[in-house]
């Protein structure tokens, strides 16, 4: 990566990304960002890809989520604390399930930017630029709001630095004490709807009884009352990027410090673009979202560019083809990645696939088709014999309506009710807590079939 510079991706073809027609007002936000601190620090990055390098392995699985777009009017501590509290009681339901530590990565704190599958957008007539998150312009449907404005990108920065500080005080203060997070699911599964779960739930307070009994307390161990929360986001707006991007004083390489872990969407993983270019080149953990349309040919490119020197932990792979889809592009990427021997995190996406417009306009997705993929994904890593690193969900810790089923039963004449999204539809806390029982169940099931493997080898 000698040859790179964090400028360099100017150079390269750009898709997704604003047309500022104020250049001056560009640049002076630009210098400003690039004397501001950055917002996550270098050895936060190396922590997480040691964390990801087990999950390659096995030794750990990954759970990432938090908003579709986050948004500057619905900022507030309340929802940052309801989307980490829920997080939480997914992941200690993983790792009872996993059997193995469970990595917290939230797309929060930066998941400000969205792509847009047209330019334009057109309501009663009227044909604007689309929307493409706050960070760029505003959802107001209006000529002036959807002009983009870079002044955006310093609130961004602001609201971002005000999140990271309330996710650090949460992670440490007390509030992630595993004894209390437990409580709170228990609540969940009281519910006669969630009467399914309720066995794994009371397996998992004998585990704390008889940890207490034995000494293991939250009192007594500092685990077991904090945790490690990393950040993550869509690296799409390169100028913000390249503003925060520093060099790592320890190490001398670069970190881009607007998050910890950073993706290429499906729309911007060309190999000689942007934004390949610039995520090529920082030290942090990356992903790429692996759609439909990539061929196991340009997989293999992408690996070498993005992963030249094939680190455990630098790259994750986030499978997104929809329910009963899995099957048909899933094993021949799997097959690809085998093939270079590569070390990857394959992670399970079955948001994006799965959105429906309902009859009444908004847009949707099932539960059931979000869970089809999550089973799809674990069925074919089971088929190849490979190792299934996570799974990522838009998702939010407030009651929304704005995925159709579950337990809850949101029906289509629901999602009017509390449907807040600037964008995609999420799972709301009771979607996101039984999602992540049904995981815990196929992650059983796979360890269950891998001791079985172990014991018939060894006879």
């Amino acid at each position: 990566m000698g040859d790179w510079q964090k400028a360099g991706w100017r150079s390269k073809p750009r898709v997704q990304m604003p047309e500022y027609t104020d250049l001056d007002a560009l640049h002076a936000a630009e210098a400003k960002l690039s004397k501001y601190p950055p917002l996550v620090f270098a050895g936060e990055a190396r922590r997480l890809k040691a964390a990801l390098a087990k999950a390659s392995r096995g030794e750990a699985f990954l759970l990432q989520g938090g908003d579709c777009a986050e948004s500057f009017d619905q900022f507030s501590a309340d929802a940052i604390r309801d989307t980490f509290k829920v997080m939480l009681q997914m992941a200690m339901v993983l790792t009872f399930g996993a059997k193995v530590p469970v990595i917290k990565v939230g797309r929060i704190a930066g998941q400000f930017a969205k792509p847009r599958s047209a330019g334009t957008e057109v309501l009663d007539g009227v044909e604007l630029p689309s929307y493409r998150g706050d960070i760029v312009n505003d959802l107001a449907f209006t000529a002036e709001a959807r002009i983009p404005d870079p002044a955006r990108m310093l609130q961004a920065y602001t609201q971002s630095a005000g999140t990271l500080n309330l996710l650090r005080a949460f992670s440490s203060g007390g509030y992630a004490d595993v004894n209390e997070v437990h409580r709170w699911t228990l609540g969940f599964t009281e519910a006669e709807e969630a009467e399914r779960f309720r066995d794994m739930a009371n397996r998992i307070s004998d585990t704390l009884d008889f940890m207490q009994a034995a000494g293991v307390s939250s009192e007594r161990q500092l685990a077991l009352r904090q945790v490690d929360f990393y950040t993550s986001h869509e690296a799409l707006l390169l100028e913000y990027e390249e503003a925060l991007t520093r060099v790592d004083s320890t190490t001398g390489k670069w970190l881009a410090g607007s998050g910890h872990l950073l993706w290429i969407g499906d729309r911007t993983r060309q190999p000689d673009g942007a934004h390949v270019e610039f995520l090529r080149g920082v030290q942090n953990p990356i992903g790429m979202k692996c759609g439909p349309t990539l061929e196991p040919d340009e997989l293999k490119r992408l690996m070498a560019t993005l992963n030249p020197e094939n680190e455990a932990g630098r790259l994750t792979l986030i499978a997104r083809f929809g329910a009963g889809k899995v099957g048909e592009h899933l094993p021949k990427l799997i097959r690809a990645v085998e093939e270079e021997g590569a070390n990857v995190v394959w992670v399970c996406d079955p948001m994006h696939g799965n959105t429906i417009k309902s009859d009444s306009g908004y847009k949707t997705r099932p539960f059931d088709a979000v869970l089809g993929e999550v089973q799809d994904f674990f069925a074919v890593h089971r088929a190849e014999g490979t190792i299934p690193g996570g799974v990522h969900f838009e998702m939010t810790g407030l009651d929304v309506t704005e995925c159709v089923g579950g337990v809850q039963a949101v029906s289509f004449e629901n999602l009017s009710d509390r449907y807040h999204t600037a964008c995609d539809p999420r799972l709301n806390a009771s979607q996101s807590l039984e999602l992540a029982f049904l995981v815990a169940e196929e992650l059983t099931a796979l360890r269950n079939d891998n001791g079985s493997d172990r014991a018939a080898a060894a006879r």
